[in-house]
């Protein structure tokens, strides 16, 4: 078999260029548009991009995602918002005094931040796309519209604790109401016995391996979009007392300037989103809205390391406020108890006396 020759790339035909544009994924179509003028005039082609973000992210399928995207710039631009990651570098160091213990006097407000700026924010504003796959197959798509159960401003959703739970919502055309169940037949190693798995951890590590979870949301007031989960997940656990159970954890870390005192939340997804500031209390339904908002303005990199990084910061400064909460608390027990001691003396001496 021989192998013709090509003198000139302009005696190729534009269909044999966009086919094999199309061929493929989304990091290597932006390195191909950078390659000669050809690719990069018809990398700009909407249709290619489309089917890029169709493959990575199968909830962009439906036709009210897809004009969703239109309306938000276009697939390309939706890409290069999504695909990258959230990093964020500036978790600040610990000092213990940024972080007072509020006392009953403090009001609501005064509690929780008033900020004039929760007006312009609504739950019906955000859209969620969540993908699952597990060895690049899809074993869940949906397409959250809203937050679930926010019930405007004056009900509970604004005071409190921010949460959707993925498999609790019933959206239209949902194969995955309950739940998803994944088997031999999809590529899990059979386990005979729990005592086994617990030695070598073989079914643990496939998941840790396997599982991938995309969490992308858009604003639709303001046509912004990001991906808050991480690609691979950041940690896990088998759950206690019977190991049966895995907790897979993916997530990013988004700022809250000028919203909370720690001014960084850590969003947890784990089948269900949540955030939590740096002392594991959950963010409730107002302050959420409002770090959602300033965290699809977030710097992105497509180097995973970096993602991970900012991860690691945070838990770091996470684990020193649990580490001088533990301290402060642990001393006024001393206190309390030597308290109690010399209350104690102090009270016997008088009535021998």
């Amino acid at each position: 078999m021989s192998v013709a020759q090509i003198e000139n790339m302009g005696t190729l035909s534009s269909d044999l260029f966009y086919d094999i544009l199309r061929r493929l994924d989304g990091a290597t179509l932006a390195s191909a548009s950078c390659a000669c003028a050809a690719f990069s005039s018809m990398s700009k082609e909407e249709r290619l991009w489309e089917d890029v973000c169709s493959s990575m992210w199968p909830s962009t399928k439906r036709d009210d995602v897809k004009n969703l995207i239109l309306s938000i710039g276009g697939f390309k631009k939706f890409y290069g918002d999504c695909f990258p990651l959230i990093v964020n570098k500036e978790v600040p160091e610990f000092r213990w005094s940024d972080y007072p213990e509020y006392t009953e006097e403090l009001t609501e407000a005064e509690y929780y931040g008033d900020f004039d700026e929760f007006e312009n924010v609504s739950p019906s504003d955000f859209v969620s796309m969540v993908d699952i796959k597990y060895k690049d197959k899809i074993i869940c798509s949906k397409v959250i519209w809203g937050i679930p159960n926010a019930n405007g401003f004056d009900g509970w959703f604004s005071n409190c604790p921010f949460r959707i739970d993925l498999f609790d919502f019933t959206g239209q055309g949902d194969d995955h109401t309950g739940g998803v169940t994944l088997s031999v037949t999809d590529g899990l190693p059979v386990v005979t016995s729990m005592e086994r798995e617990r030695k070598d951890g073989k079914l643990w590590k496939q998941l840790c391996d396997g599982i991938r979870l995309s969490w992308i949301v858009v604003n639709t007031k303001v046509k912004q979009a990001a991906n808050l989960s991480s690609w691979s997940p950041l940690t896990g656990q088998r759950h206690w007392p019977t190991d049966k159970d895995f907790m897979l954890r993916f997530g990013s870390i988004l700022p809250a300037k000028d919203i909370l005192s720690c001014q960084m939340v850590e969003c947890i997804l784990a089948m269900k989103f949540q955030l939590e500031d740096m002392e594991g209390a959950h963010v409730n339904g107002r302050n959420s809205l409002l770090v959602l908002k300033q965290g699809l303005r977030c710097d992105r990199s497509k180097n995973y390391s970096l993602a991970l990084e900012s991860c690691y910061l945070y838990s770091k400064v996470q684990s020193e406020i649990k580490e001088e909460k533990l301290r402060y608390e642990s001393w006024l027990d001393r206190l309390w108890i030597f308290g109690g001691i010399t209350t104690f003396f102090a009270f016997l001496c008088c009535y021998f006396m």
